[in-house]
């Protein structure tokens, strides 16, 4: 069968490989694991797989003190996640890619996963700017390469956007698409053009907010206020920014701006100097605004 038509029916998937055990990447090991999938959690190294386990642990543990998931099912929940590393993806039917949002690594990672990999498993992407048709014409199977790209924080939000690369097979969308049902989420799906469809609305916004605040428009706490109540968002936009993580935001603000060729989506010089000192939001616990060791928002930073 020719490599790039190859690919899974969705009832074939049994195992799910998921490569960075991050924020992202232990998000996505969670859902798969609650809806019934065993669960190969992988990253540079067996202790990071193995706290990102316990942190699941921790979230559904809180679920259970709140009567809202049985001690039962988080055990057995837990027990679908195993933390690997190597070649244990060798085992698996489909692999997401959930690390840090930089186009060599993702390349690196994809090249590996796929010289490990069943021939006929699906190799996705959890990115959200970088090109599916670049990271799909470095593997050897081009047709079995989609962007799965799920929405922070993985266990709450309902959507999935899945980005067809040029080379993506319809088997592979349609077995993909099957499986983001099966996880519980709402699909959407989107042309690989420079961040797909809800980073290419919301960067824009994330940027703009910056510069209000970086211009002396108003202060962030009134910024944030303004889009919660003014435009009925759920969180504002610097709220949200520190959220995702400044580097990311920065990133597929350059991605835009890059491929795009168009200076709307220019970053602002506050956002860089941000990233610059490290503060890259709630992760490192300071960006707009500084949290404390819980992660709750205490007070504006800049």
């Amino acid at each position: 069968m020719d490599d790039s038509l190859a690919g899974m029916n969705f009832t074939d998937i049994r195992i799910i490989g998921i490569i960075g055990a991050g924020q992202m990447g232990s998000g996505i090991a969670q859902v798969a694991a609650q809806h019934g999938f065993r669960t190969l959690l992988t990253d540079v190294s067996a202790d990071l797989c193995a706290c990102a386990r316990d942190k699941i642990g921790a979230i559904l543990g809180k679920q259970v003190a709140k009567g809202k998931l049985t001690d039962a099912a988080r055990e057995e929940t837990l027990g679908r996640i195993e933390p690997t590393v190597g070649d244990a993806l060798a085992a698996s039917f489909f692999d997401n890619a959930a690390a840090t949002e930089n186009v060599e690594l993702k390349l690196s990672i994809l090249r590996a996963a796929d010289a490990r990999m069943k021939t006929e498993a699906i190799l996705a992407s959890n990115t959200s700017s970088i090109s599916l048709t670049r990271l799909a014409g470095a593997v050897s199977r081009p047709g079995q390469v989609i962007g799965m790209h799920f929405m922070n924080p993985v266990p709450l939000m309902k959507l999935v956007e899945i980005v067809r690369a040029i080379q993506t097979s319809p088997e592979t969308y349609e077995t993909t698409r099957a499986l983001a049902t099966a996880f519980g989420k709402t699909v959407i799906t989107s042309r690989d053009q420079p961040a797909f469809v809800v980073n290419r609305m919301l960067i824009p916004l994330l940027n703009e907010a910056c510069f209000a605040l970086q211009e002396g428009v108003a202060t962030a706490e009134d910024i944030d206020q303004g889009a919660r109540l003014g435009l009925n968002h759920p969180m504002g936009p610097l709220e949200l920014a520190d959220f995702v993580g400044l580097d990311t935001v920065l990133a597929i603000a350059e991605v835009l701006q890059r491929d795009f060729g168009d200076d709307k989506y220019r970053p602002p010089v506050l956002l860089r100097n941000l990233v610059a000192a490290g503060w890259y939001g709630k992760k490192t616990g300071r960006g707009f605004y500084v949290y404390d060791e819980k992660g709750e928002k205490q007070k504006a930073s800049v």
